[in-house]
């Protein structure tokens, strides 16, 4: 998992958005993009991360965190702009100071090893000129919660307690089988192929996480490390009882 802190690194990151969005998949025009780098409006207001392939040091996959603008925090999110949410009083709760957007969660088609992880625009099938050993193979299932994982440092660095996510169906559904309790906040738009308006609080995530697999829990917090700060004193399957 390496920051996307320089220059370099951000481009690396549009890079390969550029290669899995307007490359491998249709979903932004190549045309708009002339310097091979796929970037938006957002950007300036992002974090980013990036995940290396440590054997041959190739980035496998990319995300990032929509931040809130300290100085003007009622500015939208993408999810606002493209989707309708309801559930509005409940919203009307959350601080806006505390509430990210994650997006841009892709992962390179030379990583693409599982059918049933389409949605991850990166794992429904390798090059067959590709070597990979199985211990890889196994290891890029992975990919999913690295890249929440991501998210969950990102979060406890910038006192982020929610996120929107825009996302397809068959991500939610297995985001949901690992003990990620998205909450649908919107009907269904058509948005690059149908996409679903959700929510979640992180700790919740986090704890859901740990009464599903103790393990997952501990890879996306690395042990305890990127818990969010108030709620880091205790491990969570204590707290679960």
């Amino acid at each position: 998992m390496i920051p996307a802190i320089t220059g370099e690194l951000k481009n690396e990151v549009f890079k390969l958005r550029y290669q899995v969005y307007c490359i491998e998949n249709p979903f932004e025009n190549p045309a708009d993009f002339p310097d091979n780098m796929e970037s938006d409006i957002f950007d300036s207001r992002s974090v980013h991360y990036l995940i290396r392939h440590r054997k041959s040091g190739d980035f496998a996959a990319t995300t990032r965190l929509i931040l809130p603008l300290a100085n003007k925090p009622t500015e939208l999110f993408p999810i606002e702009l493209h989707s309708t949410i309801e559930h509005i009083d409940f919203l009307k709760s959350v601080p806006r100071i505390n509430l990210a957007e994650l997006s841009r969660f892709c992962v390179s088609k030379r990583f693409r090893q599982r059918k049933n992880e389409r949605h991850l625009v990166a794992t429904c099938g390798v090059d067959s000129n590709q070597s990979f050993t199985q211990r890889e193979k196994w290891s890029s299932s992975y990919l999913t919660l690295a890249l929440i994982a991501c998210g969950v440092k990102l979060s406890a660095e910038n006192n982020i307690d929610y996120w929107y996510a825009l996302m397809e169906p068959s991500l939610q559904r297995l985001v949901s089988a690992l003990g990620v309790p998205f909450d649908q906040i919107g009907p269904l738009v058509d948005y690059h192929g149908l996409r679903q308006p959700c929510l979640i609080k992180v700790d919740a995530l986090l704890e859901g996480v740990a009464k599903k697999n103790i393990h997952y829990w501990n890879l996306l917090t690395n042990n305890g490390v990127n818990s969010l700060p108030d709620r880091n004193d205790q491990h969570p399957l204590e707290k679960l009882g």
